[in-house]
Formats: structure tokens, sequence, C-alpha cells
């Protein structure tokens, strides 16, 4: 986060009262601030550069470079910022396509200022969020390919405690959870979901779930 310790925001959509409206109430809402606006995916991945916010909230569907292209641009780029996507449907195969690019939550634009809210403070703390219904479609978009053995082989690279946690990402369980179940602080608890996805070569808690559907093991709805 930043310095001040309010999570900053960059607010992108081209549709100019839908951007000024998030703006209004991501800014009312204590501890966070938004730092810039951008009109399209393009800009996006300009604004994000140069602010470093802790949040791009993304509109999905934008002329010119949409939210996917600018969501995987921003990621691809190593910018520390999280991504929370915006769409209309909640069946939307562009926000499908947001979230395989690396985006941490999925949100229509009825959800309520509050959820709203609620989404980027999750996000912030590292968390993920996906309904149950999205992480199934997404689940069943990658079902029949081919996982790769080196990706069955890399769980036991996982310590003991590594691969419990890695478990309970599977079940859909928030790092407050994992904490009590296993009895971990909280920092240890990220400590451990850092190491799981460098061995694994995972991006979030949705492809965490998705290796362990591929790999058989048992899973929840969602992380989050």
């Amino acid at each position: 986060m930043s310095e001040s310790s309010d999570i900053t925001v960059l607010v992108v959509d081209d549709q100019p009262l839908a951007r000024e409206g998030n703006s209004l109430v991501l800014d009312s809402a204590p501890g966070i601030r938004v730092i810039g606006e951008a009109a399209d995916g393009n800009e996006a991945m300009q604004r994000a550069a140069e602010l470093k916010p802790d949040i791009v909230l993304m509109d999905v569907r934008m002329p010119g470079m949409d939210g996917i292209q600018a969501t995987r641009g921003i990621l691809d780029r190593g910018l520390r910022s999280r991504v929370i996507v915006l769409t209309t449907f909640d069946l939307d195969e562009y926000a499908f396509g947001a979230l395989r690019a690396g985006a941490s939550a999925f949100l229509v634009k009825t959800a309520t200022h509050q959820a709203l809210v609620d989404a980027v403070r999750v996000v912030a703390r590292g968390d993920a969020i996906v309904t149950p219904r999205i992480t199934r479609q997404l689940i069943d978009a990658y079902t029949g390919r081919d996982q790769p053995a080196s990706a069955g082989e890399a769980l036991s690279a996982l310590s003991p405690r590594e691969r419990d946690v890695f478990d309970a990402i599977a079940l859909g369980l928030s790092n407050g959870e994992i904490s009590a179940m296993l009895h971990l602080s909280p920092t240890t608890v990220k400590t451990h979901i850092n190491r799981i996805f460098a061995k694994l070569d995972l991006r979030d808690r949705v492809q965490a779930i998705i290796l362990a559907h591929q790999l058989g093991l048992p899973i929840g709805g969602a992380a989050m």
C-alpha cells in the first residue's frame, strides 16, 4: 500500500459518469484514495505505470484496448497493482478473459457501493474475490486441457505445511479462515501462500483452484 497507508486506486471506465461515480464512492470511503482515472486500456496501462496504484478498478468492455488486454499488460509489466474487473453481466466471456489474464476480483456493475468498497479492501489485503458460479465456469473452461506432469510433481516440492495451505486454498478458504484452521498467524499464512505460488508458478487463487481441480483434488467454490 501507499506510504500514507491509504489504499490507492486507479478507476478505469470509458463512460465518464460511471468513472466519476465509482471515484466518488471509493474516495469517500475511509482508508481509500482515488489517485487517477483512465478512459481506455491504453491510458490505464500508462497511468498504472506512472501512479503505481494498489488497485486498478477496470471496466472490461472499452473501445480500443479493452480491459482484458490492459489487465494482462499491467500484470505482465510486473506492476504491483492488483486488478478488479467490472462488467455488466456476471457470465461475460470478457470478464472470464480478464480473470484468466490475472485479475484478482470480478464484480458486476450493479454491485452495491458497499460491495465495491469491500472488494477494494479485500483485494488490497491480497485475497481474491470470485463468486462460486464464476469459479465453476472458469474450471469448466479449463476442463479437458492437458496439465503438464511437472505441475503434479511440483506438489511434492511443497512442505507438509505448504501442502495443508494449498489444500485450504483449493477449498476456497480465505487467509483468515486458513489462519484459524491451521493455527497459523496471518503473516505466516501469507508467507506460505507466496511460496506456494512461486513453486507452482501460479498467479493467484483462481489458478490454484483450477490446478487443484485438474489434479483431482477436492475444491470449493471460490477464494474470498
